[in-house]
């Protein structure tokens, strides 16, 4: 039985090979981009392997560009942009469920599949007539176009799979629709929770066409400050992969942190929606 299971594995890992592989040697190129002086960069053949591998790019970026502070705005307008997110699409995610409301989850769906860019020129106008533009202010309140239906859509699904019996015993024990929400359906769908946080969290951390319109010259986030090493400046390799690095080291990083809980939220929301 195992020799029979044998070709179905192998052909498994292969299949898993063939789809990880560009994205790993994008990455693995990406980082020796930015470990290589310029020299060994422009070189032809290229050279893979960095030697003698270098800082030099890293400090680069650090030294021209206020990356610190590009940091900073990142943090702020992603953890800001996913908390309120939560807020607001936990309980939209569990009343769209519970009221069967499927023009409202459509209405989602379409909200979550526009582009970014439908919005941004009425929201342009709105925050500079308010006076908002070149502040933090803007971009958070812009995420929310791209947070928000990803939270209300992946908590629709964990919560129409959770069983209604134990709201309806809460309801009965005399708990009102809020309490039943807040201590039965929202421990029970925790495992969503997280993977709508973290979904939105990276598509906030990553998101560029709001931050290069809005942002002003102090609160560029970093999808805008590695834009501006390329656009502003002599196209150094080194330095870009460098920068590019920084932006993506923290979702990387996030992701292979919370990898089990993403994994057991999908599950967990693929069985319970099937």
């Amino acid at each position: 039985m195992k020799w029979r299971k044998l070709p179905g594995k192998i052909g498994f890992f292969l299949s898993v090979i063939a789809l990880v592989s560009p994205a790993l040697l994008v990455f693995l190129w990406m980082l020796s981009l930015s470990l290589k002086n310029e020299v060994d960069n422009m070189a032809y053949p290229p050279v893979f392997v960095p030697n003698p591998p270098t800082l030099a790019n890293f400090i680069d970026v650090f030294e021209k560009n206020d990356f610190l502070n590009y940091t900073w705005n990142s943090i702020i307008v992603s953890f800001t942009a996913t908390g309120l997110a939560l807020v607001l699409g936990v309980p939209a995610g569990f009343g769209i469920a519970k009221a069967k409301a499927a023009r409202a989850a459509a209405l989602i769906m379409i909200a979550r599949v526009t582009p970014g860019l439908s919005y941004l020129i009425p929201l342009f106008l709105l925050f500079q007539w308010l006076g908002l533009t070149g502040t933090l202010t803007p971009i958070i309140i812009t995420h929310l176009v791209i947070t928000v239906p990803i939270v209300v859509w992946v908590m629709i699904g964990f919560f129409e799979g959770l069983p209604h019996e134990l709201e309806e015993a809460a309801l009965v024990d005399g708990a009102n629709i809020w309490q039943a929400f807040r201590h039965i359906a929202m421990p029970l769908a925790r495992p969503g929770i997280v993977v709508a946080m973290i979904l939105s969290f990276i598509f906030s951390w990553n998101n560029f066409i709001f931050g290069v319109v809005l942002a002003g010259r102090e609160t560029r986030t970093l999808p805008v400050a590695v834009y501006n090493v390329l656009t502003f400046e002599q196209v150094s390799w080194g330095p870009l992969a460098a920068a590019a690095l920084l932006v993506t080291a923290p979702v990387l990083i996030l992701t292979l942190l919370m990898q089990k809980e993403i994994v057991a939220g999908l599950t967990a929301g693929g069985v319970k929606g099937g």
